[in-house]
């Protein structure tokens, strides 16, 4: 049986943590006064929510994703991570859906503004189980919160005061593509700790990687040992296995230039006649980031507040201006958006947008599948060197 260890953590060490101890690796954050988001199975999904305890996990459940289809369901181990990813991303956290950004209140004949954006009382969130997709998406989104002209401070210091414990994808869903955009299965990026779960022949346990001076003091606490060569390479090679099995692929080769040279195709017509405009696609994102900002009074008009929620370019008022709407049909709207996430997102960010999670593909109503998409264009559109 393997005890706690003396020696002190380093940076890209690798570990083992039984699944008996990985309470400790909770209680270690929460006394670091990290409020800990993991994983939890609420209204039939598998979402992000707060936890106490390992137990609080979709323990012993998975998930089926497919085109316009989601749903969870039982398998055959007790594993904490045996799914891919749901309909919330750690975007929701991080930027918020809502955020009142501050209020107004007449005192007299003066007016009291009380801001609600300060950066003094943010939460401290430890994030359990972030994904290989999903930590690339924070990354993108730091991309674009972080710049020289529209930089959002309090983003930024959400952001930087996450713990993360991101999680190897040891299978993958019928929607899954991130080894097309390089962004899984494997964990890669920064990170605090790296987990890969193990089970078999009677052992359940995780490999973990360090990946920072804070997790390293983390590991401290938590009762842990030596990863052997052949715990590393079992844990590599479930990580391999989901690579291989990835549901969808996209051929990201001259993308750009593709949508690019085919902003005028007939195919955005057929699109257009299939998307209901619900902008599903744009909530489940975890890089989408369009927002807007809204203002509400009581009935007095004593009182008023000014409110930042998230927006999306399916919206019709996203793009209506002073003399009308520059992208008035539904072929505008969903052209704007894939070109943006596949082509002049990377002019923008020099990174694509899409990090190939299916969430999109999944929580479309009616299956459209952006992978599929992108390849009619290949097939259909005009050829880019003609």
């Amino acid at each position: 049986m393997r005890q706690h260890i003396s020696y002190n953590p380093v940076i890209h060490a690798m570990f083992i943590i039984q699944r008996k101890d990985f309470d400790f690796l909770i209680g270690a954050l929460k006394q670091r006064g990290f409020n800990v988001i993991g994983p939890v199975v609420r209204d039939n999904a598998i979402v992000y929510d707060h936890v106490d305890q390992a137990s609080d996990f979709p323990v012993g459940r998975t998930e089926e994703r497919e085109k316009a289809s989601y749903r969870v369901k039982p398998r055959s181990d007790g594993a904490l991570f045996g799914y891919t990813v749901g309909p919330v991303s750690w975007k929701r956290f991080l930027f918020p859906p809502r955020v009142k950004l501050f209020s107004v209140a007449r005192k007299g004949k003066t007016m009291e503004i009380e801001s609600d954006a300060s950066r003094d009382h943010l939460p401290r969130y430890a994030f359990i189980g972030v994904r290989s997709c999903d930590l690339c998406a924070i990354d993108i989104q730091e991309r674009v919160f972080r710049n020289e002209q529209f930089s959002d401070p309090t983003y930024l210091t959400r952001q930087k005061n996450v713990f993360i414990a991101a999680i190897n994808c040891t299978q993958s869903a019928g929607t899954c593509f991130c080894v097309s955009m390089n962004a899984g299965p494997k964990v890669k990026g920064k990170f605090d700790l790296a987990l890969t779960e193990v089970i078999g022949g009677g052992a359940h346990y995780f490999v973990v990687e360090v990946g920072s001076a804070e997790g390293a003091e983390v590991m401290k606490e938590v009762p842990h040992g030596n990863a052997d060569v052949s715990e590393i390479a079992e844990a590599e090679k479930l990580i391999e296995s989901a690579a291989q099995s990835m549901g969808r692929t996209m051929k990201t080769e001259d993308l750009r230039e593709i949508l690019m040279s085919n902003l005028e195709s007939v195919h955005w017509d057929d699109v257009a006649r299939r998307c209901l405009m619900c902008a599903n696609c744009t909530m489940v994102c975890p890089t989408c980031f369009c927002s807007t900002v809204e203002d509400v009074t009581d009935l007095s008009g004593d009182h008023a507040e000014r409110w930042k929620r998230w927006d999306s370019c399916f919206a019709m008022d996203f793009a209506k201006v002073t003399g009308g709407n520059f992208r008035p049909s539904s072929k505008a709207r969903y052209r704007q958006w894939m070109t943006h996430k596949l082509a002049s997102w990377i002019d923008q960010f020099g990174i694509s947008g899409c990090v190939g999670c299916g969430r999109c593909i999944a929580w479309c109503p009616v299956g459209i599948d952006i992978t599929a998409e992108a390849q009619a264009l290949r097939n259909v559109g005009v050829r880019i060197d003609a």
